[in-house]
């Protein structure tokens, strides 16, 4: 009876246990379901960058001040969220107190009241601070103290907003210059900033008690030791109202052109899809909500041109897309470059529209948005390898008016074939754009293809000092995708030299109104001196040598075409020497001097190189020494703006 009694109280307590467990995890897991769909529903959303994270003022790198009717638009253009980036240091007093200025918290309450009556979510967090935060490893109590200064002052501020406000502790935290380096001191020092951000915030009262808390990864990466580590810190703080964050700004090569990488291709895709897919299983599928807190491309902080325009909006097409799979909210990073804040309108609406259709679907694009037509090649039928995305081809367009489909073109397929006849029709014979074919589809963004007469680039032989060397050149329509540059003898030359071609905007750039191939001083201060031999590659496939020789700060450069005419002058020059010397061999006299001349001057024809160093070089630039000075002089005129 005692063994009976004693197994039916053991019973009654599992059950007790059970009938109190099981409404406590369904609780957790409802909470947990609550934050992801408040999470997804923070989508699109959008950076206010380059504003109050500025190491100046709010206009000191170049935006105008932000304004209520600015925020009201940006709810306007769909937008359900806003990141607004903050350096607080410069805007701090001195230890002990470390007090943020009265007119600057003030100021960011202004935007953020804006940003909450235009019914966005609204973050903020600590920004630029990162670039002192990084010293804690030999500063850690007066980082520490700071930081929790900021935290506190700014808490305390904003306790009473509700819900729709976040704050995210600190925006890529590092601990030195190292952006790679995983080390274990720096997963402990960010995980004590996490804790003690986190504890300041939940007792500092009113809402913030349950105020959604975001967290960043080491460098905001979504590698996966930097994932575990931040996974780590949540659950100890055993929270269910944080939120995970990383940044997505694409494989490094193609996000900057570098090392060749000029195309949204395979291996820039599947970076994509690795990347989101660590970050979905160590946090999402486990009832951690993730924003991406910012994305885009590094390239676009030199220039929207430093990718390929069709490249960036597949990109764009595709994060949106595999996002929103996911589950993960974007938030574009935009520092004044996307979305004009002075007349409130696109810069690129192509890439507005296929990030707006990616809200609701896909948008099918094709291999290529520009269809080069070189000069008097003979017209053919050219094939244009679609990417439907799930959607179906409906029309092609020439500006309004719709093509024939059987005349015009044919579908195969998810390729395109526009016919010869079409082309013939549309090309002006005027190098650059002739013409504009919209294709459209069953949903998302129309996709645009260039129909462009070119004939192949050349360039002109030019010398100068290397802070204003340029590479003067006759673009005919086409555009140059990427550059490579390598020591004749042996290895890579320029920056990154772990490949020869080298980095877009950073190395080199063109100019298409002056006509000419610039260098920046990054690029010379890397180059030996030397002979190096350039490949320019082209977006119409042709790619066209140039060789440039350095000597201290000087540079000379000579086309492949003077290049060819000095060969000849030389094979010229060398002919005429042989009759010279068959001339002198027909004196007896004179046999034996004429035959030592013949094998003097047939072992420098082989063998040039022995004359002197470089002399390959010397030969062409002494034998085209005329066309340099006509190149200076085309250079100097296109400067001055004198014809």
């Amino acid at each position: 009876m005692k063994l009976k009694r004693s197994f039916v109280i053991t019973c009654i307590l599992l059950l007790a246990v059970l009938v109190t467990a099981v409404p406590a995890q369904a609780e957790t897991r409802a909470k947990k379901n609550a934050l992801q769909a408040y999470v997804e529903s923070l989508g699109p959303g959008w950076n206010l960058g380059n504003t109050f994270e500025a190491s100046g003022d709010e206009t000191s790198w170049g935006n105008p001040a932000v304004t209520q009717a600015f925020i009201g638009q940006l709810a306007e253009e769909g937008y359900k969220s806003i990141r607004i980036p903050v350096t607080w240091k410069h805007r701090m007093g001195d230890a002990p107190d470390y007090a943020i200025r009265q007119d600057f918290m003030a100021r960011i309450q202004e935007v953020v009241d804006w940003s909450l009556a235009a019914n966005l979510h609204v973050i903020i967090n600590l920004h630029h601070d990162s670039n002192w935060v990084m010293n804690m490893a030999a500063e850690h109590d007066e980082v520490l103290d700071r930081f929790n200064a900021a935290w506190t002052q700014i808490a305390g501020h904003f306790k009473n907003y509700p819900d729709s406000l976040m704050f995210e502790s600190l925006n890529e935290p590092r601990f030195s210059d190292d952006w790679s380096k995983d080390s274990p001191e720096y997963f402990t020092m960010l995980d004590e900033l996490n804790v003690s951000f986190h504890t300041i915030v939940r007792h500092s009262g009113g809402n913030n008690k349950q105020r959604p808390l975001v967290l960043s990864t080491l460098t905001a990466a979504p590698t996966q030791a930097r994932l575990d580590a931040l996974a780590a810190t949540i659950k100890k703080l055993n929270d269910d109202r944080l939120i995970a964050t990383f940044h997505y700004y694409g494989y490094y090569a193609f996000s900057v052109n570098l090392g060749g990488s000029t195309t949204f291709d395979t291996t820039a895709r599947e970076d994509l899809i690795q990347a989101f897919d660590r970050a979905y299983d160590t946090f999402t599928a486990k009832g951690i909500p993730v924003i991406i807190g910012e994305f885009g491309l590094l390239g676009f902080d030199k220039s929207l041109s430093t990718v390929q325009h069709g490249e960036i909006l597949k990109f764009f097409e595709y994060v949106t897309y595999y996002a929103h799979e996911k589950k993960m909210p974007l938030m574009l990073w935009d520092n004044g470059q996307h979305f004009d804040r002075r007349t409130f309108k696109w810069v690129d609406e192509e890439l507005h529209q296929v990030m707006k259709q990616g809200w609701k679907g896909r948008s099918s694009n094709a291999e290529t948005d520009s269809v080069y037509i070189l000069k008097d090649a003979e017209m053919k039928d050219t094939a244009i390898p679609l990417n439907l995305n799930g959607n179906t081809f409906t029309a092609l367009l020439n500006q309004e008016q719709v093509l024939v489909k059987g005349t015009d073109y044919e579908l195969e397929g998810e390729n395109l074939i526009l016919h010869a006849g079409l082309l013939q029709k549309l090309v002006t014979q005027k190098y650059g754009i002739n013409a504009v074919l919209t294709a459209r589809f069953s949903a998302g963004a129309d996709w645009r293809m260039d129909i462009i007469y070119y004939d192949t680039p050349s360039f002109i032989s030019a010398q100068a000092p290397e802070g204003i060397y340029t590479i003067p050149a006759w673009f005919n329509g086409d555009s140059l995708a990427t550059l490579e540059a390598v020591y004749t003898a042996g290895g890579n030359a320029g920056p990154n030299d772990w490949t020869p071609f080298k980095e877009y905007y950073k190395a080199f750039y063109p100019d298409y109104t002056t006509g000419e191939i610039k260098f920046t001083d990054e690029f010379w201060k890397e180059v030996k001196d030397g002979e190096v031999q350039l490949k320019m590659h082209f977006r119409s496939g042709a790619v066209i040598p140039y060789t440039i020789t350095k000597t201290g700060t000087q540079i000379a450069g000579v086309s492949a075409e003077d290049a060819e005419k000095a060969a000849a002058l030389a094979a010229e020059e060398a002919d005429g020497q042989a009759v010279e010397v068959l001339a002198e061999s027909a004196d007896p006299a004179s046999a034996d001097t004429a035959a030592a001349n013949s094998v003097e001057n047939s072992a420098e024809a082989v063998q040039p190189e022995e004359a002197s160093q470089g002399s390959d070089t010397l030969v062409i630039l002494l034998a085209g020494s005329a066309l340099i000075v006509v190149a200076a002089a085309v250079m100097y005129r296109r400067r001055t703006g004198r014809r």
